[in-house]
């Protein structure tokens, strides 16, 4: 919070709605600007191709509220850094680690990411995608919970949610239908295909694309554009333009965070992201030959069944042989 701890800072405004010099927040896993009335936030875990951690989306959380209390702040820009992604979603190697083994806490991580999502879409201010590179998962949701989206022409704009063992219900499934279509967004979901830049324009998912070294200047004059229209009715424009985007998402994303957080109890999460993490490609088909042959396709060994006559040890998964207590051979 900006200023001391219980001291009403100076001109009499609530400490609440101060911003901050960039500087002030020390951030480490995104940059962040303001110049000449735009606010630039950048994901900058290029390494990562831009996946966003708990800590990246709690870090933009705080950078969109700042620009969306400065009064110096017109637009606010989001992109990624380097020239290969804009965001590819969440790390998928933190999925792996830490919410297969512990679902309860993907309830909590995706309050994080809504809340995040929220920050963009309720900031007040015009924000415009720069997509510099590939677009994928949680960044394509990003990119539709921006206003506007300039692309370069390499850039490609993807959901993999069906391919990693969850569902893109952090925006995809809610606003994709309202940007391209229905069938479009099905086929996009279902299929996970790349949608090249040139395409994602005719479909209406992006505003404009570029040539690579023209894109700082596109989102630019972009831009300067909304700089120069009345703010407080271009805040409003935005308020009413939300709506259809805020019926669909109010009326789902509490359900699925609890619907993902306990299907991150099932294989197909824990095959899908174990599989990402060791570059091979998931075994798709055997969980469907599983649920063809009557065997459990929802449990990664089995059923609860189980129980061990010589430790007396009970729920041991139906496909086990042997206890995982005692090691006795199950009769």
């Amino acid at each position: 919070m900006a200023g001391g701890e219980g001291r009403p800072p100076a001109g009499g405004r609530a400490a609440a709605v101060q911003p901050r010099s960039p500087e002030a927040y020390q951030f480490q896993d995104i940059l962040y600007g303001k110049k000449e009335w735009i606010a630039r936030i950048t994901i900058n875990r290029p390494r990562s191709f831009n996946s966003y951690t708990t800590a990246t989306l709690q870090e933009m959380t705080l950078a969109f509220q700042d620009a969306s209390w400065d009064d110096a702040v017109a637009v606010v820009v989001l992109t990624g850094a380097g020239d290969k992604a804009f965001c590819t979603g969440g790390d998928v190697k933190e999925y792996a680690e830490v919410y297969t083994r512990r679902p309860r806490d993907y309830w909590k991580y995706m309050g994080i990411f809504s809340g995040a999502i929220d920050a963009v879409r309720n900031c007040g201010k015009p924000v415009i995608a720069r997509l510099n590179g590939i677009v994928a998962g949680g960044g394509n949701e990003f990119n539709m919970a921006c206003d506007l989206a300039v692309a370069a022409e390499h850039a490609t704009l993807r959901q993999v949610g069906t391919r990693v063992g969850s569902v893109a219900a952090g925006g995809a499934t809610q606003w994709l239908p309202i940007h391209i279509g229905d069938r479009r967004a099905r086929e996009m979901l279902f299929t996970c295909d790349d949608i090249p830049a040139r395409q994602a324009l005719d479909w209406g998912l992006v505003n404009r694309v570029v040539p690579g070294a023209d894109l700082d200047k596109a989102v630019d004059d972009l831009a300067q554009k909304i700089i120069d229209k009345f703010p407080e009715c271009t805040r409003y424009t935005k308020q009413q333009v939300n709506f259809w985007k805020d019926l669909s998402w109010h009326a789902t994303v509490g359900h699925a965070r609890d619907w993902l957080s306990l299907h991150f109890m099932s294989p197909e999460p824990y095959e899908g992201m174990t599989a990402f993490v060791e570059k091979r490609a998931p075994r798709y088909r055997e969980l469907r030959q599983r649920a063809a042959e009557g065997r459990s396709s929802e449990f990664l060994w089995g059923p609860y069944t189980r129980a061990c006559a010589s430790c007396g040890a009970k729920g041991i998964p139906e496909e086990f042989d042997f206890c995982g207590k005692c090691g006795a051979t199950l009769a």
